[in-house]
């Protein structure tokens, strides 16, 4: 992976001085005009992940995925050649939603033979084709072959599953991702095994807490319960050290000594007795050399956080192990937030116990994030403090990302009005 150099002092926004410098506007978060907009200039458009190949482990592996923001459902499966394939979760004899548990709303996942539907038993198989019709000769001139589920593009990255809603993409997912993006699939993905999830309904718009991951600015304000009381009166701030943009995708380094390393008071009773915290566990996994991370080259890395357009991120830490946000947006102020961390197979109880606590206290930590955002979301919608936010320098990355945002749906509706 290439490394870049910092730019001078203060100047990381001025290196990509098509950003300016402007306060910007907020209305891209509280306006419903808006957010339909962004449904189909970028949801219906870009390639979004839908989750990993591990989820897929064997032939007949299938989860949906509720996209309520394209107003739509997709079933994800492996098939009988060993692709990973998705369709939209609709039968094609009624419109029936195909597959879903006790609640039509929920996502589901499991391993099958076919695929049924509850309504009036079509079958389908494991590549979409029409399989079997109840009575089938009541029908006229019925050509099964006509008949199978609706596929979605699917492409998979270095183990990532990503669909893209369009008719036909713009581009191929590598094509998408960049070359900012792209060398990653060098990093052993496929030995994070130990999956941790969880995720949250939060009132508010997705870009406003998505802007929570993408600076360090308020890391000594509204973490600081992370720090230990005898950490927190010399905590006085906290920069990255490398921001990076790409197209519409963006990536922020942060360095600090490992954890393990820190003095006993400053660290909680728990991180000691675990060997594990906030940063994930002291025990750290061999990896093997030349690793894609630290593009930057800074001294001291602790984490690369890549952002991939529109909605996803993976953070890569230090400590030997990986998790990744998502946010789906589900109305104008609502969203529904996604956390999934990776870990090595844990070998012992003590390897269980680290991991444990890595994930309670980031849970913790994502907590404190989510506590203020329904409060930015009531601010921004009161429209009293009118379109002139500003933002700092180590703020690129929000500058950039409403950017991005902007720039796409002004291209959609040029492209609706043929201007």
């Amino acid at each position: 992976m290439p490394h870049f150099p910092k730019p001078a002092p203060g100047s990381w926004t001025e290196h990509y001085a098509e950003l300016g410098t402007a306060g910007i506007s907020y209305d891209d978060c509280v306006s419903p005009e808006f957010y339909s907009a962004e449904q189909e200039a970028i949801f219906r458009r870009a390639w979004l992940n839908v989750g990993r190949v591990e989820d897929l482990a064997r032939t007949g592996s299938y989860f949906t995925k509720e996209l309520e923001v394209a107003r739509t459902s997709i079933i994800v499966v492996r098939d009988r050649e060993g692709r990973v394939r998705a369709f939209h979760n609709v039968c094609r004899h009624r419109g029936n939603k195909l597959v879903w548990n006790d609640f039509p709303r929920e996502e589901t996942s499991g391993t099958c033979r076919q695929f049924t539907c509850k309504y009036h038993a079509w079958r389908y198989d494991l590549d979409g084709s029409l399989a079997f019709v109840q009575q089938e000769d009541e029908f006229f001139d019925l050509d099964k072959a006509d008949y199978g589920l609706m596929p979605v593009h699917c492409e998979v990255w270095a183990g990532f599953v990503f669909v893209n809603l369009a008719e036909e993409p713009e581009q191929s997912l590598r094509d998408y991702l960049g070359p900012m993006i792209t060398p990653l699939e060098g990093y052993p993905f496929e030995r994070m095994t130990d999956q941790y999830v969880f995720s949250a309904n939060v009132d508010c718009n997705w870009k406003v807490f998505l802007d929570a991951f993408q600076e360090y600015y308020h890391v000594p304000v509204l973490h600081s319960q992370e720090a230990t009381p005898a950490a927190r009166p010399k905590i006085k701030g906290f920069e990255a050290p490398h921001y990076q943009i790409d197209g519409p995708h963006r990536m922020v380094t942060t360095n600090g000594a490992p954890r393990r390393t820190w003095p006993a008071e400053f660290q909680y009773p728990i991180e000691i007795a675990t060997r594990s915290g906030l940063f994930g566990p002291w025990n750290e996994p061999e990896l093997g050399p030349d690793l894609p991370v630290n593009p930057g080259g800074v001294d001291k890395w602790g984490m690369d956080n890549y952002q991939i357009f529109p909605n996803t991120e993976i953070l890569m830490w230090a400590s030997g192990w990986y998790l990744t946000y998502t946010y789906w947006p589900t109305s104008h102020n609502t969203h529904r937030f996604e956390g999934r961390l990776y870990f090595p197979p844990a070998r012992t109880a003590s390897d269980r116990a680290a991991q444990e606590c890595a994930v309670v206290m980031f849970k913790e930590f994502a907590l404190q994030d989510a506590g203020t955002l329904t409060g930015t979301q009531q601010g921004l919608e009161a429209r009293a403090v009118g379109h002139n936010f500003p933002l700092n320098d180590q703020e690129i990355l929000v500058r950039h990302f409403h950017k991005a945002v902007a720039d796409r749906v002004a291209d959609y509706e040029r492209t609706k009005t043929g201007v």
